[in-house]
C-alpha cells in the first residue's frame, strides 16, 4: 500500500463519495479498473474509503486517519484464509501494535468499528476477497424513448365520448370509400367498354371496295349493344349494392347520434342540459295548478 499522507486523506474525506473514491485510487497508485468486472478491487477500495470516512468523522487527527487506512488494509491482507478465531487474535495483536499511535478513545472507537464491520461480516469478506469467482456478465444497451408531450387537460374528453366519435368517424370514412369505389368502377368499366368495342370494330374488314351486308351490320350493332348493356348491368348491380351499404352506414350513424354516451362526470347544476331537466318538473307542476284553477 502506498503511504497515504495526512493531506491526502483530508482531501479524500472532504470530497463526495464518487470523487473521493477516485481520488483515493489515484493516491494508492492503482490503475483504472472496471467496477463491475473487478468487484474484488472495487470492494477493497470501498473498505479503505469507508475507514477514512469513519476516522475523519470520529475526529482522528489526519495523520491518524492515514494510519487507520493502513491498519485496515493490513488486517484484510493478514486475515486471508484464516478462521474467525484466528482473525480475532490477529486483530488483537494489531491493536496492541498500534496503541502507541492512537489515544485510548480513538483506539476503542477503531476496535468497535472493525468489530461491527469486518468481524461481523467476516465470512462475506473472506468469500469476496479470497475466493476467485467466474464472472459471466452480459451488457445490453437499451434505448428508452420518452413519451410524447401530453395535450392540455382542457382538450381531454371522456373515454366513451371519444370512442363514440371514433365510431362515427369510421362510418363516415367507410361511406366516402364506397362512393370512391363507385367512381373507380365507372372509370374501369368505361375503359373496358372502349377496349371491347375497339376490338369488335377491328375484326370487321374495312376496305374501300367492301360493303357491309345488312346481316353483318346488324351483328355489329348487336355486339356493340351487348357490350354496352353488359357493362351497364355490372355497374347498376354494383351501384345498387353500394347504395344499400351506404344506407346501412347512414342508419348506423343515425343510431349512434340518437344514443350518445353520457359524459363522466355528469353535467352539474348550471351546465347546459341540466337546468332544463331541473326546471321541467317545476314547470309541469305550475301548469297542473293553473289547470285546476
Amino acid at each position: 500500500m502506498a503511504l497515504l499522507t495526512a493531506q491526502g486523506v483530508k482531501e479524500v474525506f472532504q470530497l463526495q463519495k464518487a470523487e473521493g473514491r477516485e481520488h483515493l485510487r489515484r493516491l494508492l497508485n492503482w490503475e483504472e479498473f472496471d467496477e463491475l468486472r473487478d468487484s474484488r478491487r472495487s470492494i477493497l477500495l470501498d473498505t479503505l474509503y469507508e475507514s477514512i470516512v469513519f476516522a475523519g468523522g470520529k475526529g482522528f487527527p489526519w495523520v491518524g486517519v492515514a494510519q487507520v487506512a493502513k491498519f485496515t488494509e493490513e488486517l484484510l491482507q493478514e486475515t486471508k484464509g484464516c478462521s474467525i478465531t484466528e482473525a480475532v487474535t490477529i486483530l488483537g495483536g494489531k491493536l496492541r501494535d498500534y496503541q502507541g499511535q492512537f489515544n485510548t478513545t480513538h483506539l476503542l472507537a477503531l476496535c468497535n468499528y472493525i468489530h461491527n464491520t469486518f468481524i461481523c461480516h467476516y465470512k462475506l469478506y473472506q468469500y469476496v476477497l479470497v475466493q476467485d469467482r467466474e464472472v459471466n456478465l452480459t451488457v445490453t444497451h437499451l434505448e428508452v424513448c420518452s413519451p410524447p408531450q401530453p395535450l392540455p387537460l382542457a382538450k381531454g374528453m371522456d373515454r366513451e365520448v371519444w370512442k363514440h366519435e371514433q365510431q362515427v368517424s369510421e362510418l363516415s370514412m367507410a361511406e366516402v370509400q364506397k362512393r370512391t369505389n363507385v367512381l373507380l368502377l365507372k372509370e374501369a368499366l368505361h375503359l373496358e367498354q372502349e377496349h371491347m368495342l375497339q376490338k369488335t370494330f377491328e375484326d370487321v374488314p374495312l376496305q374501300q371496295s367492301h360493303v357491309l351486308k345488312t346481316e353483318e351490320l346488324e351483328n355489329l350493332v348487336k355486339e356493340a349493344l351487348r357490350i354496352q348493356i353488359a357493362c351497364l348491368k355490372e355497374l347498376l348491380q354494383y351501384e345498387i349494392q353500394i347504395t344499400f351499404d351506404i344506407l346501412d352506414l347512414k342508419l348506423q350513424k343515425k343510431t349512434l347520434s340518437l344514443n350518445p354516451p353520457i359524459p363522466f362526470p355528469p353535467l352539474g347544476p348550471g351546465q347546459p342540459g341540466q337546468d332544463e331537466s331541473v326546471k321541467s318538473p317545476k314547470a309541469n307542476k305550475e301548469m297542473k295548478a293553473k289547470a285546476k284553477k
